[in-house]
Formats: structure tokens, C-alpha cells, sequence
């Protein structure tokens, strides 16, 4: 009975009708949407489940583009559980400006923020929404990251503040998921993609991570679960971009914070890397073009 009067509950909020005036109230109080000077596009890596990759994947995708002759940068959107210092070898404390602008520091052709650069390693953060959000207003208004092609967001699970709060600061060009290819990550990830669709912001794709291995004696592709990937991604309407494998090596680059698409740029895992990025650049230059025509 409370599942079903939960439901009904649910039902009527969902139908029912918001009024123009209902609407500018619930605007008050919201930041305005504007662009990061300097910033021509920002592109989400996102999936609702955990565990799937993002934050490799957003890493080797950053160098990728920079390595194809892009200005990149990197933010670490995940406050509480940030990785990418560790990934990117950028251990640091940033410097500030004049201005009192964040200087994001450069590795590997890369400009990357992390809130891991700004507290101590093993410190947790114990935080409300309200202080999450201010903490990733500051990582992205407060900080000197222009001049910048592309800039990379790595966010962390779910569908919370987060997410809400880089859709209603600035405008981002389009939104990359990642899911491994079982069911139960990718009926989370279409979770986390119907969100961004409720937002109005552009799905450029799937990436579809640790799908399978390739052997290193006869290069045979090993398919390491039963694959529902291309259903799912037919359900959201969405196009795998790429099928990135498993590698062995993946453990060690990222602990010892050299991207897999340097240390084995022949391998075919930095080869799924590059036809994303160029995946990317394309969807980038349309959205760009049609900008322009308007």
C-alpha cells in the first residue's frame, strides 16, 4: 500500500502542470548560466553508476585531445572522492593570481583542478550540498583556465548536486557516458542519461569500458561479459563512440599517475582513445557550427 500511494504521489507531481509564475519563483536564488571567459566548450563525463571508469576515462581522454593539438583542461568534479591527482601526477597546491584566481597547474598538456589539490592527502571531506556546490562554483569560476578548446569534467555517481549545479552555472556542449557493458551498469547509466536529456543538454555518446581484453600473444579480442551494451544505447538513442579494453597495465598508469595513452601509445587501448577524441572534436565542430548559423 505505501508503494503504491508513493507512486501515485509521484505520478501527480510529475503531471502536474507548472505555471509561468510557479516557474520564476523557482528560478530565484539560482546562479545564472554563464560561460567560463576563455572556455570555448566544456564536455561532461558522466554515468549515474560507479565503478564504471569515468575518471580514467576523462583522463586519457584529456591527453588524447591535448595530444591531437588541443588546448585542454581537466576539472575533478567528484569533491568527495577526487582521483585525479593521482592520475595526472599533479599533486600540488595550486598557486593564485592577483585576482585571486586558481592557477590551474599543467601536466602532460593538461590543465587540471582537483579539490585532492587543495586539502591534505587522507583528509575526508564531511560536507552538505551547500558546501559542495560552492566548492565546484570556485573550482570553475574561480579559477584561470582559459585559454581552452575543451574542457574535460569528471563527475562522480549519481545524479545529485554535482551535476545540478555544473547544468545551472555553465553551459556545457555535451555530455559522454561511460558504462561497462552488464546490465546492471548500463540501466544505471540510462538513469543518469535521462537526466541530462530532462536538463536540455546534448548526449554525445556511449563509451563502452572494459567490454573486453585483447591477448597479448595472438591479439584476439576476449569478450569478458555478456554484451547489452548496443540494446541500451538503442534505447537511450545514443552511439557507442568507442569500445575501450581491459588492459593489465591500466592499474599501474593510473597509480603511478602516467596516462595509458602515453606509456603504450601503440597499444589498441590508446587507439580506442584517439577515435574518441576525434568522435569528440567532431561533435564539437558541428555544435560550433551551428552556433554560428544562428
Amino acid at each position: 500500500m505505501l508503494k503504491i500511494a508513493f507512486l501515485n504521489t509521484a505520478k501527480r507531481m510529475l503531471s502536474t502542470k507548472i505555471t509561468p509564475h510557479q516557474e520564476a519563483l523557482m528560478a530565484r536564488g539560482l546562479p545564472k548560466k554563464q560561460p567560463i571567459p576563455g572556455v570555448a566548450n566544456i564536455v561532461v563525463v558522466a554515468s549515474g553508476k560507479g565503478g564504471v571508469g569515468k575518471s580514467t576515462v576523462a583522463v586519457n581522454l584529456a591527453v588524447s585531445l591535448a595530444n591531437a593539438g588541443k588546448r585542454v583542461g581537466l576539472l575533478d568534479g567528484d569533491i568527495f572522492g577526487p582521483s585525479i591527482p593521482l592520475m595526472m601526477n599533479v599533486h600540488e597546491e595550486p598557486l593564485v593570481d592577483d585576482r585571486n584566481l586558481i592557477i590551474p597547474p599543467v601536466n602532460y598538456g593538461v590543465k587540471c583542478l582537483s579539490m585532492g589539490m587543495l586539502t591534505q592527502q587522507g583528509d575526508a571531506i564531511i560536507w552538505r550540498g551547500p558546501l559542495v556546490m560552492s566548492a565546484l562554483q570556485r573550482l570553475l569560476k574561480g579559477a584561470l583556465w582559459g585559454p581552452l578548446d575543451v574542457l574535460i569534467v569528471d563527475t562522480p555517481p549519481g545524479t545529485g548536486d554535482v551535476h545540478l549545479s555544473l547544468a545551472q552555472n555553465v553551459p556545457i556542449s555535451g555530455v559522454l557516458l561511460v558504462s561497462t557493458p552488464q546490465t546492471a551498469a548500463l540501466e544505471v547509466t540510462q538513469r543518469g542519461a535521462g537526466m541530462y536529456k530532462t536538463l536540455g543538454i546534448p548526449i554525445f555518446g556511449l563509451a563502452e569500458n572494459m567490454g573486453h581484453a585483447i591477448c597479448g600473444n595472438c591479439q584476439h579480442k576476449i569478450e569478458i561479459f555478456k554484451n547489452t551494451t548496443q540494446k541500451f544505447a538503442n534505447e537511450m538513442n545514443v552511439k557507442v563512440l568507442a569500445t575501450i579494453p581491459l588492459d593489465g597495465n591500466i592499474t599501474d598508469c593510473c597509480d603511478t599517475g602516467i596516462p595509458m595513452v602515453l606509456k603504450y601509445k601503440d597499444s589498441e587501448y590508446a587507439k580506442s582513445f584517439q577515435a574518441l577524441a576525434l568522435e569528440i572534436l567532431n561533435k564539437l565542430e558541428k555544435i560550433n557550427k551551428d552556433k554560428t548559423k544562428k
